[in-house]
């Protein structure tokens, strides 16, 4: 009887914990059709919102520098291409193996899954801030830039580079965030970082007269405050508790986190290889006379 006891009170203090882990996080208790709602809709939002940084400082650039500094920006693309393709296989590997993880109840081992996840998206991007800043001008001659573009890419892409880590840990702690299920969060992240850059684009770029260096000042603000909203998010998870002993890098939980996204991952890797090829391509068939005047 005694023993019969112990098992019935065993399993309710389990059911009881699912339930708990459940009403934290909706994935695990709700219709797939409320969650394609709940989740696409923002998802969707915060994708078309992400795409405003360039086409923004497109429309800026264009309207004060002209058209060799839209042509900078496209030289400097495959960059922000590579953050995209970094932010991708963290986020969105380190969010599926978090979320495989807690669906089989493993909760201490999910944690370690984002916490290595968002370390290594903020490692990454400042190894490629640090490549890139290092190997600038061989990077923009690759990517295509002609020389007289190349004064512009440069002015542009050497401020920039200074964003990627935040860029990659918002953009890939926004699938993070996502899987603790709030999308709204990882669509509010994306949209103050867009509004914050559209505002400062108009004060710098024509209020004023900053040109080419304004408009990457105006991405780099907005990229650090997205940055630091993401982080906050982060660490107060509705299901889990992110401390300092989760952020220890081994090698299985970022071996996972790997394989589950280098399919997003390869994708734009692949979009990178046809946008430089594009740029090069361009090179050679279009010859602008204008000189850059710094």
């Amino acid at each position: 009887m005694q023993i019969e006891i112990l098992g019935h009170n065993k399993y309710e203090s389990r059911k009881e914990r699912y339930m708990n882990e459940t009403r934290e996080n909706p994935l695990g208790e709700k219709k797939v059709t409320s969650l394609l709602r709940q989740f696409a809709i923002p998802s969707i939002i915060a994708m078309l919102v992400s795409s405003l940084y360039n086409i923004v400082d497109q429309f800026f650039i264009g309207r004060s520098v002209g058209e060799l500094g839209n042509a900078a920006t496209n030289i400097s693309f495959p960059l922000s291409i590579s953050c995209v393709a970094i932010a991708l296989l963290f986020g969105i590997g380190g969010a599926s193996a978090f979320n495989l993880t807690m669906g089989r109840g493993m909760k201490e081992k999910a944690v370690y899954y984002m916490a290595n996840a968002a370390e290594m998206l903020f490692i990454c991007g400042t190894v490629l801030a640090v490549i890139t800043l290092v190997f600038l001008e061989p990077l923009l001659r690759f990517f295509g830039s002609p020389e007289n573009v190349l004064g512009y890419a440069m002015e542009y892409t050497r401020i920039v580079a200074f964003g990627f880590p935040f860029l990659i840990l918002t953009t890939g702690g926004g699938h993070l965030i996502r899987a603790d299920g709030r999308p709204k969060m990882s669509m509010l992240c994306n949209m103050t970082g867009a509004v914050i850059n559209t505002v400062l684009d108009a004060i710098f770029v024509f209020v004023l007269n900053m040109g080419m260096t304004g408009a990457a000042l105006a991405t780099v603000i907005g990229q650090i405050i997205s940055c630091g909203l993401a982080l906050w998010f982060l660490s107060h998870c509705k299901s889990v508790k992110i401390e300092r002993k989760h952020l220890r890098i081994k090698s299985e939980y970022v071996g996972r986190i790997v394989s589950l996204g280098a399919a997003p991952c390869s994708n734009q890797l692949s979009m990178m290889v046809v946008q430089i090829v594009m740029n090069k391509s361009l090179t050679q068939t279009s010859h602008i006379e204008i000189s850059y005047a710094p």
